[in-house]
């Protein structure tokens, strides 16, 4: 098992990373925290509750509190944190109560704005259970629900008191969830770890055989990168911006796709194209350095086929989070293993990259 620590000004706290971790639990969550409270809440989703819910409650002396969230980023809303919340009064919670987040990047995120907002805050645990939540979702403390308008658009700042990301689990996890799930460590590697870039290089067919060591490596040095990045910039006014590699594009497609066409993760590894091509442009990458960094993001892949005008796409990205009094903001590679944050790119140039990116949708990859 590997400790990854979380140190930021308002937050301290460990990531664990390793096998046979949800076996014991309640005991490592009492361990990280402290003693249990008498009120346990698990958020998870009935998919993997039926595959891992019985060991989870067999570490437990008592049985928590079970909430189901059903999967699909349309249930990442507003209308099931109410629906939680008051199940969660019902169930006798208060402000000393622990929720637990057990399942993948939606169900965490919710999670943590259900305890960001309930009784104006209460402890929470992440256990990821997908790759993406993994590396990337379960760290940081983002939390948040989307809106018909945008990812994520509502939400708050609310650390877990500790990560638990057993590999184990990944053994179940389908095969198109793990290679999107990939593309997050990809970008981690070009925004800020070229050794993570080589390694994911020369050790694909390890990796995708879902090779224990091979796993564990990727994934404690994706989430060292996310901790390095968020202890120097906790609430992302400056630094932290550079985790959004491959978002801008990766967002405005789930937006105009109706979250419905593709994983996010895959949305990602699309907007990591046209962010590719735009720094190949602008000379901030080699042509040699884009051709190398698009065959890794196809070599994880493959990314699914698109069917969407630029124009939505461009015009979806108006939402994007970064930008700010009309400025849109772009985060781009900069060399492999460092990025930066631009504030000038165009509306021409963002339609080339989308069109670029879209020729590439309608190739074979790799």
């Amino acid at each position: 098992m590997q400790t990854i620590r979380i140190d930021t000004g308002s937050a301290k706290y460990s990531v664990f990373a390793g096998s046979g971790l949800l076996k014991t639990l309640a005991p490592r969550i009492e361990q990280a925290i402290g003693r249990l409270p008498r009120r346990v809440f698990v958020l998870t989703s009935p998919q993997i509750w039926a595959l891992w819910g019985r060991c989870v409650q067999q570490s437990f002396g008592e049985a928590p509190v079970v909430l189901f969230l059903p999967a699909g980023e349309r249930h990442k809303n507003l209308a099931s944190v109410e629906r939680l919340t008051r199940e969660m009064v019902r169930a006798g919670a208060d402000r000393g109560s622990l929720l637990i987040a057990f399942g993948g990047g939606i169900v965490g995120d919710v999670g943590g704005f259900v305890a960001a907002v309930f009784m104006r805050g209460i402890s929470y645990v992440q256990v990821p259970t997908t790759f993406l939540a993994q590396v990337d979702s379960s760290v940081g403390g983002k939390v948040g629900v989307n809106l018909p308008e945008g990812k994520n658009l509502v939400g708050a700042f609310h650390h877990p008191r500790a990560v638990f990301a057993d590999i184990d689990v990944l053994g179940t996890l389908p095969s198109q969830e793990l290679r999107a799930g990939l593309m997050e460590s990809v970008k981690a590697g070009i925004i800020r770890d070229r050794a993570l870039v080589r390694f994911m290089e020369e050790h694909a067919r390890a990796v995708l055989k879902r090779d224990p060591k091979a796993l564990e490596h990727v994934i404690a040095a994706s989430i060292r990168m996310k901790a390095g990045v968020v202890n120097k910039d906790e609430r992302e006014s400056g630094l932290r911006m550079i985790l959004n590699f491959g978002h801008t594009v990766g967002h405005a497609l789930e937006q105009a796709t109706g979250y419905r066409a593709m994983l996010h993760g895959e949305a990602v590894g699309w907007g990591m194209v046209a962010a590719l091509y735009l720094a190949r442009r602008r000379g901030s990458i080699t042509s040699a350095q884009m051709e190398r960094l698009e065959k890794l993001i196809y070599r994880y892949g493959p990314l699914p086929e698109l069917k969407v005008r630029v124009g939505r796409i461009v015009a979806a990205t108006a939402g994007d989070k970064k930008n700010l009094g009309g400025v849109r903001r772009f985060v781009l590679p900069m060399g492999i293993g460092a990025a930066g944050v631009v504030e000038d790119v165009t509306a021409v140039e963002l339609e080339a990259a989308v069109r670029y990116m879209l020729a590439q949708a309608g190739k074979k990859q790799g």
